[in-house]
């Protein structure tokens, strides 16, 4: 057997010729999720077949192309039956594509998941998450980090810190961060998300298991002490409202996948914090495919 599962024929060499299909010179071979099928090539023009109760197209690359997806960029298959209301949208329709998370996976050898640190601010969020990335590059795989502060510079620009827009803020970031999920990327979210309902319902947009919360537990006089955005000295004079611990409650996570301690006197390395984060993702697999 050969890479694609077919028994060679003597003499005759397979060779990739396209997006889910291979040629032996003659003929196109379409692999597809229940077996192959061999055609006799045709240069420059498209065939459509039917195996197995799905349609195909091979382009005149060689492509094994799906034939719904042909037939929808010529407007068939119109149903507006399946037009749904979501929140304030109207008329709209999930479209499906044949290229799923499990595809974009194999392309990098990962899983997709997001990685929530929460914490209070001057807790290591930041930092932390940092090196966690650099851990995984080092390692050859793919993360990308949604700060709390770097979101609010776009994406959040229109955001206050009333309790409204902090949960709206929140609520935007689980979305960005299921969509990379979902691309097969390890998301590292950093942002203080004070309030048990918000980071639940984030919790709750991905599938279970993908979403790992990291509590940052580190006592407030750590975190006032260290200061290094000055935000704490700001909310003792009055300077600011709301800011939490201060005078806005932070809840404490009761079930977080990953806790990371740190109190005075010992407190490990943020690189040592992230190695913690790395080993629990070697051992729920989300670093190979």
């Amino acid at each position: 057997m050969n890479a694609i599962g077919l028994k060679p024929v003597p003499g005759i060499r397979m060779q990739r010729v396209g997006l889910g299909s291979y040629s032996d010179g003659d003929h196109i071979i379409c692999v597809m999720k229940k077996g192959f099928l061999r055609i006799k090539a045709m240069e420059g023009s498209h065939l459509r077949v039917n195996v197995n109760g799905k349609g195909e197209t091979v382009g005149p690359n060689g492509s094994c192309l799906d034939l719904k997806l042909a037939n929808e960029v010529q407007g068939k298959n119109g149903n507006p039956s399946s037009l749904s209301t979501v929140g304030n949208s109207t008329n709209v329709k999930w479209h499906e594509c044949s290229v799923g998370k499990s595809e974009r996976q194999s392309l990098i050898n990962q899983k997709g998941c997001v990685v929530w640190i929460t914490g209070l601010s001057g807790s290591g969020k930041s930092t932390v998450a940092c090196a966690l990335s650099q851990i995984l590059c080092q390692r050859g795989k793919l993360s990308y980090i949604l700060d709390g502060d770097n979101v609010r510079h776009g994406l959040n620009r229109d955001l206050s810190f009333k309790a409204e827009d902090r949960a709206e803020n929140i609520r935007r970031v689980g979305e960005v961060a299921k969509l990379f999920a979902d691309a097969g990327v390890i998301c590292i979210a950093c942002l203080i998300s004070p309030y048990e309902r918000d980071r639940e319902a984030c919790r709750a947009m991905l599938p279970k298991g993908d979403f790992i919360e990291v509590f940052m537990d580190v006592p407030l006089e750590i975190c006032e002490a260290r200061d290094p955005k000055g935000l704490y000295k700001l909310a003792r004079d009055g300077k600011i409202k709301g800011f939490t611990g201060i005078d806005d409650p932070y809840e404490r996570p009761q079930d977080s996948e990953i806790v990371l301690t740190c109190k005075v006197g010992d407190c490990a390395s943020p690189y040592e914090m992230a190695e913690k984060v790395i080993r629990y993702l070697e051992a729920k697999g989300y670093l190979e495919a």
